[in-house]
């Protein structure tokens, strides 16, 4: 940035937007009911798989909810996530048969879209983008398996990157419609970063979060933005 103080880094980034893709494509009760209320869905999952209320939920559990949550998204396995939460691989193997049984509607979904991938060949996001998958068709144990994670986190992933990517397009847009000298410098995951002059900055972080909380990919479940700024990327956390 200028050394004269007349610039800042505004940040926004999505949410949990993985989960929220997955409970919106899944239709799972428990997750959507969740985001809809604006829950943790940590703690909401943990008080699912643990069978306590969500006051009752401990640190340890939630922390495992949370490596149960997004390990899902990646087709996790008992040893996978044994090794990532430091706990036996047959508790590793009850909590993910607790979370499939619990939540129903991931547990269908995952099962669901693998069917379909092995038939087509291939899977779709949300927006239509198309990626195929011959691993299913390997004669070889392992790359079919790796095949079926792949199948399961695709329209997840994809989903999100494909949201993140028009929400670029459109800010980018956006800001070159109201003549601003802000410029989008840069994505990072599932994060845009703008180098804002200090005198656009409020109009910047309404661009943001008007191009980027949108509900024309996920209807059912919000997306939740959360924007930030400061000299350095450090401090925009």
């Amino acid at each position: 940035l200028p050394s004269d103080g007349s610039h800042v880094l505004i940040a926004a980034d999505y949410s949990q937007i993985e989960l929220r893709v997955l409970a919106s494509i899944s239709q799972d009760s428990h997750m959507c009911d969740a985001f809809r209320n604006g829950e943790d869905i940590h703690t909401r999952t943990a008080s699912e798989v643990f069978g306590v209320s969500r006051e009752d939920v401990t640190p340890q559990m939630r922390s495992a909810a949370k490596a149960v949550n997004f390990g899902i998204v990646y087709g996790i396995s008992d040893f996978g996530l044994a090794k990532n939460i430091g706990i036996s691989r047959k508790q590793a193997g009850e909590y993910i048969s607790r979370y499939l049984e619990e939540f129903s509607g991931v547990a269908g979904y995952m099962k669901s879209i693998v069917e379909k991938a092995r038939e087509e060949g291939f899977v779709r996001t949300l927006t239509g983008r198309i990626r195929y998958i011959p691993e299913l068709k390997s004669s070889n144990y392992n790359i079919r398996q790796m095949g079926e994670r792949i199948a399961m986190n695709t329209p997840i992933q994809g989903t999100a990157a494909d949201i993140i990517k028009v929400a670029m397009v459109n800010v980018e847009k956006k800001l070159e419609a109201y003549h601003l000298k802000s410029k989008l410098i840069m994505q990072v995951h599932d994060e845009l970063i703008i180098d804002a002059l200090k005198s656009e900055s409020e109009t910047v972080k309404e661009i943001l979060r008007e191009c980027m909380v949108t509900d024309e990919f996920l209807s059912d479940v919000p997306l939740l933005l959360h924007v930030s700024e400061g000299d350095n990327w450090g401090m925009l956390k």
